[in-house]
Formats: structure tokens, sequence, C-alpha cells
């Protein structure tokens, strides 16, 4: 015999449409959209198929098709990006942790729009800009090559003349905004605008550590005729910048119709134009808390000596912390022995360990 679904209506009364409606309109503001990420291509490798990549936008997926070689570039750069995100978040409880198969890379963590996914989106634009401009530079790509600059240049220690292969930052700058940005101009909600903003920051973070390099011509390299060219700097510095900017994170306050925001503390006399902003305050991080993308610290090592984020009152957020004797083996008694090595030896000595206690769950 077959089965029925009965079905049943419920009458609402006005005063719940109306905040029904409400609901609906702050979902429509607030709602993260990073369920899937073009930053997925990183954990594709060289596997890198459009059509298989998870919550690419239309235009995204085009400019893939097109140009699947910038993707192969994208994808090496997404490793760069997020080990320089893991290594600045290292002594912090939210330590820029990735999760295995999941589309988003980051979790439920990056639905919050705080100062930490102010800071990936920021990191990530910026690992774009990198990548592709070095691969412009070291002749990977078809569609770009060196920004041959002619012409003479002055500095502090007088004239130069332009040459060599100076790195293609523009164009690296450009393909990112086109590619990244098309995710966010997709929508028009608050969240796709605090991204367009920081997504901009990471950009020009990049532009604003290229420096000339120089090669000295004349007699006996006396520096009298030079040739210079402009070089991005290790990307180190670009993440020492933005976590800098992290820490200094503007609050901001979104227009109700998305359009713009407005810095929520009204005594603020700065500039935000490049500056990180974000709309939430971030969960403590504690705890593991699947709701908040918050894998809590037990078990993470802390420092007992130190005061700062990573020492164990703050990293363990005052649960306490386990000490375990660890034997470590280092190199020891080295002598340089001619010519040209130096040997050691293998000493072996104890230290001791300090990590996070679990939450005791109340009874």
């Amino acid at each position: 015999m077959g089965s029925k679904t009965v079905s049943r209506r419920h009458h609402s009364k006005p005063v719940c449409h109306k905040v029904y409606l409400c609901s609906i309109l702050l979902l429509l503001i607030f709602t993260p959209r990073v369920d899937s990420s073009w930053w997925y291509i990183g954990a594709l490798g060289a596997r890198v198929i459009c059509s298989h990549i998870p919550g690419l936008v239309n235009k995204q997926r085009q400019l893939c098709q097109r140009h699947p070689d910038l993707m192969q570039s994208i994808g090496e750069g997404a490793k760069e990006w997020i080990k320089e995100c893991q290594h600045q978040f290292r002594h912090h409880r939210w330590n820029c942790s990735t999760l295995d198969r999941d589309h988003s890379l980051f979790g439920r963590v990056m639905h919050r729009s705080s100062r930490e996914a102010a800071f990936v989106y920021a990191i990530s634009s910026a690992g774009v800009v990198y990548a592709i401009t070095r691969a412009c530079g070291q002749g990977e790509l078809k569609i770009c090559g060196c920004d041959e600059r002619r012409g003479q240049g002055t500095d502090h220690r007088g004239t130069f003349d332009w040459g060599g292969c100076s790195d293609n930052i523009q164009y690296g700058i450009r393909f990112a905004k086109a590619f990244i940005d098309a995710q966010e101009r997709s929508v028009r909600d608050a969240r796709a605008l605090m991204n367009l903003h920081n997504n901009r920051c990471g950009r020009m973070a990049v532009k604003r550590f290229m420096k000339p390099e120089c090669k000295c011509h004349g007699v006996s390299g006396s520096c009298s005729l030079r040739t210079c060219w402009m070089a991005m700097a290790d990307f180190r510095q670009t993440g020492d910048y933005l976590f800098k900017k992290y820490n200094s994170a503007v609050e901001v306050i979104m227009n109700q119709d998305g359009t713009g925001f407005r810095v929520a503390d009204q005594d603020y006399r700065g500039n935000t134009k490049n500056e990180l902003v974000y709309v939430e305050n971030s969960p403590d991080y504690c705890l593991m808390d699947r709701a908040a993308g918050s894998l809590g610290t037990a078990g993470r090592v802390c420092n007992k000596s130190s005061r700062g984020t990573d020492g164990c009152e703050v990293m363990c957020c005052g649960r306490g912390y386990d000490t375990m004797p660890v034997k470590r083996v280092t190199k020891c008694e080295c002598k340089f022995k001619w010519c040209c090595a130096v040997e050691c030896k293998d000493c072996e000595d104890e230290v001791d360990i300090h990590t996070c206690k679990p939450h005791k769950r109340p009874y």
C-alpha cells in the first residue's frame, strides 16, 4: 500500500510575519558565503580542472578556462600564503589551521566577519598578486612577461637607466582583482563589501614593498653607471605588514543596504583606506565550537615563561597545562675539518614541553 503525506498549515500572527521579514533582511545583509572558495585551488595541486573547482562564480570559471596556466600559479601561490598565515598566527589561539577535504579550506571560522576573516582575505589576495607577478617574470606564462620599462630614473644615489626584468606588478594586481573580486561582485551584501575592501588592502601591500635592484657598470665596478629594475620583496614582509594591520583592524558598521560602512568608534579620526576592516568581534577560540569553527586550544604547545599570546596562561585560557619531558637530539661540539667540512656530535638532552589541558565538562 502506498503512503500518503499529510501536510499541515499553520497560520502565523502578523507580528510573526514581521519578525520573519526582519530576519530575512538581516540574513541578506550578513549571510556569509564561504561554503566553498577559490582558496581550494591550492589543495588541488596539479589537478586543477576548472569545472571541478567548487565555489567559482561564472566569471572566475571563465577566467580559469581561458588561463589554465595562471590557475597553476594561483594554486602554488595558495600554498605560500597559507604557510605565511600559519607563521603569523603560530602563537595565537586561532593558528590559521586548515581542514582537510573542506572546500572552504578554513571551515566555519570564515563565516564570521571577524578580524581573522579580514586577514585571510587580505593575505590570500596578496598571495595571488605575488604568485602571478613572479610567474610573469620567470617566463612561466604566455600572457605576460617582465615590465620592460625604459628610460632613466633617479634615486638618492643619482641617475640610473631602467633595464633588466622588472616585476610586472601591475598585471598581477589587475588579474588578482578580476579573478578574486568576481566572487564578491556577484552579490551585493555587507560581507561582500568588507571582503572587497580587504582584498584591495592585500593587493596594495605587495606593491608597497616593491623596491629597485641595481647592477653597477664602469671601471672596476665603480658604479658610475647603473642599470636598475623593480623587484618584489620577500613575501614575509607583506605578511608582517598585514599582521600589523590585523592587530590594528578597524571595526565598522555596515549600512542596511550594504553599500557602504562607517567606523564603529565615533572618536576614530584615521582613514580606513589602507586598514583592514571587520564587522563582528572574534570568538575567544578557547574551546572547540563547531558552530563558530573554533578547534579550541586543548593540546596546543605553550610557553610557560611567556606573558604573551603564546604563554600558557593566555593560550590555555586559564585551564592549566600539562608538562611532559621530551628527549631532544641536537648537534654539538662542532669542529671544522680541513678542508672544507664541519663535523659535529649528536648530543641528547631533555626538555619540558607544555601543552594546554582540555576543558573539563561539568558533571
